[in-house]
């Protein structure tokens, strides 16, 4: 997929160097529940597996490169609720892209795949409360906020909330989204 800026792509293995070099940030690792710090070397080939091994239950996930540079700069998903026909967007911009509206890009064209190429009825994200960079994306791409899981995750050994936002099908339907 491409965008203006960006190419949406498979996670390949030569991606590992550069995934592990920008999950290793802490000012990133802090803001997601899952990528770990300091992050493991050579961890991230076991990454891209997991991905693609994901894919068999409807796990859909890209390397998001720069047009320009060529270089990958995060990665991002939409994992399936397949009876449900809903689909949670996840997503991570190493810190050297923050504020360049690259998350926003790749998040509204992987919400817009999901409503039209796995024909999902909804797409939703959550965020760490705290952690505005990321659900101002989803108000972005026009998600309607849901509500907030109190302590529904856990960082670093504290308990943190997460801000839930969504879009239903006949939402994006009657929008100007497309």
């Amino acid at each position: 997929m491409e965008t203006e800026n960006l190419i949406l792509r498979r996670l390949q293995l030569d991606d590992a160097e550069r995934v592990e070099e920008l999950a290793s940030d802490y000012e990133l690792a802090k803001t997601t529940l899952y990528i770990p710090h300091p992050y493991p070397k050579g961890s991230a080939v076991d990454f891209i597996k997991k991905v693609w091994q994901g894919e068999e239950t409807g796990l859909v996930t890209f390397a998001i490169v720069e047009k320009e540079s060529k270089s990958l700069i995060g990665v991002i998903n939409i994992n399936q609720t397949l009876a449900f026909k809903r689909g949670e967007l996840g997503y991570w911009i190493g810190r050297p892209y923050w504020g360049k509206g690259y998350g926003t890009e790749a998040a509204k064209a992987v919400m817009e795949y999901g409503f039209e190429e796995l024909q999902l009825n909804k797409v939703f994200a959550g965020a760490f409360a705290e952690n505005p960079g990321s659900w101002r994306i989803m108000e972005k791409i026009g998600m309607k906020h849901e509500g907030i899981w109190r302590q529904h995750g856990m960082r670093d050994g504290k308990f943190i909330d997460l801000t839930y936002y969504g879009l239903l099908r006949e939402e994006y339907e009657e929008s100007n989204l497309k």
